[in-house]
Parts: C-alpha cells; structure tokens; sequence
C-alpha cells in the first residue's frame, strides 16, 4: 500500500512538472517599449500618414508604409523616398529626421538600434524639480545624424515623458533642457505638441498635427 501511494504522488508530481514547464514563458516588457506604448505605439501599425509643421517652420508629409516624404514651404515642394535618398534630398532628410525626432521620440527609442539605453532610475527632474523616473538614450559615435549625442528622458508612473535634457557628444554640460507637454490625441498616437525652457521663453511647438490610419 506505501508503494501505491509512492507511485500515485511521484505520478502527480512528474505530471505538475510537465504543465509548468509547457507553460508560455512570459516576456516582460522593456522600458523601451513600455513607454513607447503609452505614448500609442500599438497604434502606429496603422498609421499611413502622418502630417506636421515644425515650430512653424517647415511642413512634413510622411507615409510611413512606403517612406515617401514631402517638404512643403512657401518657395517649394520636395517629395523624396527615404530608401532612396540621394545629393539632393540629404540636406531634406537631415531635416526631416531631426523634425521626426522631436515628434516621435517615444518611438525612437524602439526604432533606433544604434543607440542604448539605460536602466531606469529614480531623479529630480531638471524643471518640475518633481521625482519622476529617468533613463538615458545614448547614440553611437559612429553613424546617424546625431553621433554620440545623449538624452536624459524623464518620464512619469504612466509612462509618458515628462521632461529631457539633450548632451551634444553625451557631454557632462546640457545643451538643452525643456519639456513635454499639452498633449494631444491623434487616432491613438499621443503627441507632446509643446515643449519648454524653464524660463519659458523658448517653446517649440507642433501645428497642423494629422495623423491618417487605415
């Protein structure tokens, strides 16, 4: 009788083995990704278009799903492919791409794959003077438009960003520091259609925000 009992609890025991280790191993999200997703990430799959003004500066049209760009301003209008880009449109891109930046960052830190990322930790931002939570995009010294530049992104509980400080050449010194804010919500993507100094007498600001889906 020991020996049947013996048996049946190794039997039972060997058979919870077998469904723990069939289990799904789950994946935990990375900080990358997390904030990306609150910023509507999810969302850009279906994203076919997308149109903005810089700071009043310069008009982007981009579709993303073929990468066709167009620079609209009031002397002329440039549409290039991005796979495509040749003497007469890097000068575009160039601008193309820092304009994308300031408007996608929580995206970038997905897409960018020449950069690293830091672990999160705990800091006082450097406007709110606030505790939020802090990570550093760092860019490869080689490559890119932005070689060896770094990002301080302090970002909240939700996940949005809040605040960041821009190091040219990842120095010590910030070259700029403003913030994140009136956000807006377009077809799931959410936007930062503002950013500040501290002493508010600076302000980029996104206009003519479209953003077409599927």
């Amino acid at each position: 009788m020991k020996n049947l009992i013996l048996i049946f609890f190794v039997s039972v025991c060997f058979s919870c083995k077998q469904k723990q280790e069939t289990q799904p191993e789950i994946k935990q999200l990375s900080i990358a990704k997390k904030i990306a997703n609150a910023h509507g990430f999810e969302s850009w799959k279906n994203v076919s278009q997308i149109d903005f003004t810089f700071n009043g500066q310069r008009n982007w049209s981009w579709k993303p799903k073929t990468n066709n760009v167009t620079l609209i301003t009031e002397a002329d209008t440039l549409t290039y492919n991005r796979k495509n880009v040749d003497s007469l449109s890097t000068k575009v891109n160039g601008g193309f791409v820092n304009d994308k930046f300031w408007l996608l960052i929580p995206f970038q830190l997905v897409w960018d794959k020449n950069a690293t990322i830091s672990e999160s930790t705990k800091a006082e931002a450097p406007i709110s003077k606030t505790e939020l939570n802090k990570i550093t995009l760092t860019y490869s010294n080689e490559g890119g438009y932005t070689p060896g530049d770094a990002y301080d992104i302090y970002y909240g509980n939700d996940f949005l960003i809040k605040e960041w400080v821009f190091r040219r050449g990842n120095s010590d010194k910030p070259s700029l520091t403003n913030t994140f804010e009136s956000y807006q919500d377009f077809n799931g993507i959410k936007i930062a259609t503002e950013h500040k100094t501290s002493d508010s007498g600076w302000n980029l600001v996104f206009t003519n925000v479209k953003v077409i889906t599927d």
